[in-house]
């Protein structure tokens, strides 16, 4: 991955974290979650996350893993909190005589059946589920950022309801470190490695495609380079975090923000 490849470089002395997501599932959040905190132990390499349009949700959650974070003071970010998204089409099939009914081995295999009336019991099972996760969430976000965590009980409330905040009203909760864009956030991860110049080097997929601009969220807009020039044998990796537009979910339990 690209991070193992940033582990293994010498000349990479800090990684920079493009996020530009509404989140994801809770297992694919909590894994990247992981992978980076991982990282960071093995190499001892600083990482910084640099917010651009959306990091929400998932987004934030993978972003706690960094040493700092930088937000644009327009990007969305928080949504601390889980969703598991579910419909019920009974009523409208009895309307027109249609009836569904589910043969099940135990009373909740068919949780949420879509295609039957809604049995709370069942609800109340998922319920907990969705519970246990935030709890999760929302102590990982009080370990991970101490201003927030020694602020007033109704700030903390504020910050971890599930909505979204910019990034100004982030920094003033103590959700995120400052504001900026790329080039704060790059100064912040030379600060961090105690390196006065560096250059920054995109990993990007491979392919046929060009390497994106680390501002860039369209497809086809050309590198920029950023750094110093003659800053030999010191990178900082970016990586870039970006889901692009996200369907609506499958089944599953979700840290995803959903306007």
């Amino acid at each position: 991955t690209r991070l193992d490849k940033a582990e293994k470089d010498a000349s990479v002395k800090a990684v920079l974290l493009r996020v530009n997501s509404p989140g994801g599932s809770v297992a694919a959040s909590e894994m990247m979650y992981r992978e980076i905190r991982g990282f960071r132990e093995r190499s001892g390499k600083p990482v910084v996350a640099s917010f651009a349009e959306v990091a929400a949700s998932g987004g934030y959650y993978t972003s706690l893993a960094a040493d700092r974070i930088v937000a644009q003071p327009t990007s969305v970010t928080a949504s601390i909190g889980v969703i598991i998204q579910t419909f019920n089409f009974s009523k409208g099939m009895s309307m027109i005589g249609i009836e569904g009914r589910a043969l099940v081995s135990r009373p909740n295999k068919d949780l949420a059946n879509p295609f039957e009336p809604p049995v709370e019991s069942q609800f109340a099972v998922l319920q907990a589920m969705v519970d246990e996760f935030y709890t999760s969430f929302s102590k990982l976000v009080m370990e991970r950022r101490p201003a927030l965590a020694s602020s007033t009980p109704e700030r903390q409330a504020m910050a971890t309801d599930g909505r979204v905040v910019t990034g100004v009203q982030a920094l003033d909760l103590g959700l995120v470190d400052e504001l900026g864009g790329v080039r704060e956030a790059f100064a912040a991860a030379k600060k961090l490695a105690g390196i006065a110049s560096a250059r920054l080097v995109k990993y990007h997929s491979e392919g046929d495609e060009p390497p994106r601009s680390p501002y860039a969220s369209a497809e086809g807009v050309p590198h920029a380079s950023l750094g110093s020039a003659g800053a030999s044998g010191r990178e900082m990796n970016l990586v870039q975090v970006n889901l692009g537009d996200t369907p609506m979910p499958g089944a599953g339990f979700y840290y995803l923000w959903m306007p």
